[in-house]
């Protein structure tokens, strides 16, 4: 199987997983199963900030949140532990998730590997993937899923949280975050959060 179609049918392997999410989002009046609606958000992304993107970084983008409504945050203490733990499991478990439908599609243990080290988050900071992939994510956050987290929690959990963000992401993540499309609100608050 080509390359190309290896990818896409790893795309269309991953979405079926997550067409089982019974949490939805209805987007511009469509509804979604609430992860295929990410998936296809972090895809997008990933190739407006990185066109030049690895295949693996492509696969891990669209498996970031693999099937995540089967370890639910209320299953974990309610706490920084619980959250901490919470967190960790669940990179386990997307990675797991995503190398049976790799090795599936037919991708060698090289791919699998590296799909893997980059859902783990592995040497944020020092692997230049690692590093695009967590941008990716952060920008994702903030274009489409901050104004609701906004309107959920204090002002000082919002600016604490934008803070921890910006610090996860490199200069051109940065860059490219002030340049999303935000609220005014947004906006005011990101800018309060960085000075």
């Amino acid at each position: 199987m080509p390359t190309s179609d290896k990818l896409y049918r790893a795309f269309e392997l991953f979405d079926e997983a997550n067409k089982k999410d019974p949490n939805k989002e209805t987007y511009l009046g469509k509804e979604y199963p609430k992860e295929v609606l990410y998936a296809i958000r972090m895809t997008e992304k990933l190739n407006e900030f990185a066109p030049e993107a690895s295949e693996a970084l492509k696969l891990t983008a669209r498996a970031q949140h693999i099937c995540r409504w089967e370890i639910p945050r209320d299953s974990y203490e309610n706490n920084r532990v619980g959250y901490l733990k919470w967190r960790q499991d669940l990179k386990k478990f997307h990675a797991k998730k995503a190398s049976e439908i790799l090795k599936e599609v037919g991708y060698g243990q090289d791919v699998v590997e590296k799909v893997e080290f980059l859902l783990e988050k592995k040497q944020l900071k020092r692997d230049p993937e690692t590093q695009t992939l967590e941008d990716v994510i952060c920008l994702v956050f903030l274009e489409y899923y901050f104004e609701s987290f906004m309107s959920e929690h204090p002002e000082e959990k919002i600016l604490d949280i934008l803070q921890k963000t910006w610090r996860k992401m490199s200069k051109e993540g940065q860059a490219a975050a002030l340049k999303l499309p935000l609220s005014q609100k947004s906006k005011r608050l990101v800018e309060k959060a960085l000075t």
